[in-house]
This record gives structure tokens, sequence and C-alpha cells, in this order.
């Protein structure tokens, strides 16, 4: 879901009840300003599950995959976000890398990152799907709500 909003409006009128992701992540994806309900994939260097999850119906959603920070292999690239798009997920949040950056920021989806690389990762669907993952000093729940712009992530219980 794309909406009209800025993270520091959301903290001015909301203050600590929002919490601020402190990861200094990196825009790669068509929209900057990108919002909706948080799933969540951990894995580590292997995009296995990442791929499974974007090529299911996304209704306005915002994924978020810990991928402990790794840079050395891309946990998404420009195949699995077109599926993304066509299935209708609003971003990709990625604590480790993407590759095919260019194609990525041609694409109507939010996409942040740490940084990229064209090392493509495992494919053996290894690690979790739908629990609570923790970087940046906030813990993104299932269910819980993003909302990411130029300035950063915040993240609350419900839709603002």
């Amino acid at each position: 879901m794309t909406t009209t909003f800025t993270t520091a409006d959301l903290i001015d009128d909301h203050g600590d009840t929002l919490r601020s992701c402190s990861t200094q992540f990196r825009r790669y994806g068509g929209h900057a300003v990108f919002s909706g309900p948080i799933r969540t994939v951990r894995c580590h260097e292997d995009n296995g599950l990442v791929k499974r999850v974007l090529n299911t119906p996304g209704d306005g959603a915002v994924l978020v995959v810990d991928g402990g920070g790794s840079l050395r292999s891309a946990l998404m690239g420009d195949k699995i976000a077109e599926s993304a798009v066509r299935h209708g997920w609003a971003g990709v949040v990625i604590h480790g890398a993407v590759r095919d950056t260019v194609a990525l920021g041609t694409l109507e989806l939010g996409v942040k990152a740490l940084g990229a690389n064209p090392r493509t990762s495992l494919k053996d669907e290894a690690g979790r799907l739908d629990v609570p993952v923790t970087f940046g000093d906030v813990t993104f729940a299932p269910g819980e709500w993003l909302y990411s712009d130029h300035d950063g992530i915040v993240v609350n219980a419900t839709r603002i």
C-alpha cells in the first residue's frame, strides 16, 4: 500500500507509541514511500522462503527479511521482486543484500536493503516464516504495521 505520510510527522503525531528502526537502509525500489502490515522471514544467505512468500498474494503487505545483516549474497533480485509486484506486495525490507538494483528501481515496489551483491544465495528454503525478527532496535512482528519513507522506517502495533 502506498500512502501519503512522512515518518517524521508520524513520530511527531504519535511519539513513543511508534518504534523507529535505527538501521540505515538504502532505497532500491521504485516506491520511496510505502506501508503495510508486516510479514516476516528469518533466513541466512538462503532466499528460498523469500521467493516462496513473495509468490503468494501480498494484499498490500510488507515483507521484512532478517538476513542477519549478511552482504555475502543477495536475498532478492529483479525476478523475485517482479513476482512481488504481480502478487500485490507493497514493499520488502531486507536486513541483508539485494541484486539487480537498476531493475529494482523501475518496479512499483518499495525496497530497502543494507547493500547489494551480485552473488545469488542458496535456494533451500532454510529459515523461519512469520516469526518476530529484531534489528535496528526494533522487533518486527507479523501483523503490525510498517511505514517507510526517505527518512526511515517506523513500526506500530496497529494501522495509523
